[in-house]
């Protein structure tokens, strides 16, 4: 099967699975090619969001295993990536602006999120404390100010990390068979 055969919902079906979008992402970010070994422990590291020289020796064997068996062939029969299982070489093949809008944008470069939510919201409830009890020149005649400001915020917050999370716009589905 060649690039252009591939429906969308092949497409889809291939990149349902995070290991095989991070493969192809790894395949990527390393020139297009790479061997079994490496991709396997930064696949497992990014699954454990953990660094690399960290993972440990089962968390690797579990992605070696589904890589070799399962993940690596489909796509390869999907005429994603040339696979070798001799001598565990992988390439990228050069049709990746097909499937560019399936992959994980930012697997190192993820904000916490929840770090941001959690600091927001204590910074609104200490606000909304300070404003209830009067202290120092804060009444509660501000108080819902203070709640105004806070959900604006929350708002802001909110709209950053959809922006964050979504895929280019500009690009368009039209090169994909139907």
């Amino acid at each position: 099967m060649t690039d252009s055969e591939l429906t969308q919902a092949e497409l889809f079906d291939v990149f349902s699975n995070a290991r095989r979008r991070r493969t192809v992402q790894y395949l990527k970010r390393n020139g297009g090619s790479c061997d079994l070994a490496p991709l396997v422990e930064q696949v497992a590291a990014w699954e454990n969001e953990t660094a690399p020289e960290d993972v440990t020796r089962t968390q690797r064997r579990r992605v070696y295993i589904s890589l070799y068996q399962t993940h690596l062939p489909m796509l390869e029969d999907h005429a994603i990536v040339d696979w070798n299982p001799d001598d565990h070489t992988i390439d990228l093949l050069p049709s990746e602006e097909l499937f560019e809008p399936y992959l994980d944008r930012r697997l190192e470069d993820q904000r916490s999120w929840h770090r941001i939510y959690a600091s927001v919201t204590t910074l609104g409830v200490v606000g909304l404390a300070v404003s209830w009890l009067s202290i120092g020149p804060i009444s509660t005649a501000i108080a819902p100010v203070v709640a105004l400001v806070l959900c604006v915020v929350v708002l802001g917050v909110a709209l950053a990390q959809h922006v964050a999370r979504q895929p280019d716009v500009g690009r368009s589905f039209g090169n994909v068979g139907r």
